[in-house]
């Protein structure tokens, strides 16, 4: 009851130092009802009552991390050693792919929220939305978060199936680079599910209108992801912030109404290709996620005041 989510490690000390005062009241109550003192017993016995406190919580400290493993499980405490900016894989991140990075910090912001509000596990999603997309780091450039204003974009003049394949690639590439960097399985999960088997979109319209004349037979597999719709409220509700955010990034929605269609539009896309058909997520919840996501994007690009030019006296 003390420890609860145990999350921070002075919760685990404090613990241990609530067992022991626990257990040294209960050897006090029963010396001074029995009528005998001894006091350097009762001395010894409260101070082996602390001791049993230290001991019990760093036996689960020692032993957390190994029956999670085993499990396939993160505790707390790893998930809060992952979100932490100096992890060598969010400093890769962040040095070949800054703008890959900025939008998984905003992808955590909005999946911690949403997740909130449906009763998910908002640390579980805040850390998988952070690692996502390190598959990116392969071909930065190939990605439009990571090109400069003015730069030409990488995908011109490709062939729409050679586009699609360096675009939908990145999820394989972010598996093997998470596995090389240790991430416990369920953040892998987010990876691999939050694009679930859903096409690349714009590729896609791209070959249908190249083969529009010719009416050859496209194959679907070539712009198809290679992963699995999501299993987990957490993942499903990486997969909606992945689409409404970069949705929001393109067409900077000016009003909340404008804001809200965009992001309603986007739920039921996934919806309607049965991306959430394994996750328990009612209408409710789906209404809740929604929410949360406008009022997050709204407040994110809140108008800022023009200030003057300043000008310095000779």
């Amino acid at each position: 009851f003390i420890l609860g989510k145990g999350r921070r490690l002075i919760t685990f000390f404090m613990t241990g130092l609530g067992i022991g005062i626990i257990g040294s009241s209960i050897i006090l109550v029963f010396r001074l009802t029995s009528g005998f003192i001894n006091i350097e017993e009762m001395i010894t016995l409260v101070g082996v009552a602390f001791l049993n406190g230290l001991g019990t919580i760093s036996l689960t400290l020692l032993l957390q991390n190994y029956t999670a493993v085993f499990l396939g499980r993160t505790t707390a405490m790893q998930l809060m050693d992952l979100s932490r900016p100096d992890h060598p894989l969010l400093q890769f991140l962040l040095l070949k792919a800054p703008g890959t990075y900025q939008h998984s910090i905003q992808a955590a912001n909005l999946a911690e929220q949403a997740a909130r509000a449906v009763r998910a596990d908002p640390l579980l999603a805040r850390v998988g939305a952070l690692y996502h997309d390190i598959g990116k780091t392969s071909n930065p450039a190939f990605f439009i978060e990571n090109q400069e204003r003015g730069e030409i974009d990488a995908h011109e003049d490709m062939d729409p199936r050679d586009s699609a394949n360096i675009i939908i690639r990145h999820v394989k590439e972010g598996v093997t680079l998470a596995k090389k960097y240790g991430l416990p399985p369920q953040i892998i999960n987010f990876i691999t599910e939050h694009h679930g088997n859903t096409i690349a979109r714009f590729q896609y319209m791209q070959m249908l209108n190249q083969n529009a004349s010719q009416k050859r037979k496209i194959d679907m597999k070539k712009f198809t992801y290679p992963g699995q719709p999501p299993r987990t409220r957490e993942t499903a509700i990486l997969m909606l912030v992945d689409g409404c955010e970069a949705r929001a990034r393109a067409e900077k929605p000016r009003t909340e109404s404008t804001l809200r269609k965009m992001v309603k539009e986007t739920i039921e896309y996934y919806v309607k290709e049965q991306q959430l058909d394994n996750v328990n997520l009612t209408l409710r919840d789906l209404k809740l996620i929604e929410d949360s996501f406008v009022y997050t994007l709204s407040n994110v690009s809140h108008k800022r005041i023009q200030y003057p030019d300043f000008k310095t006296k000779k």
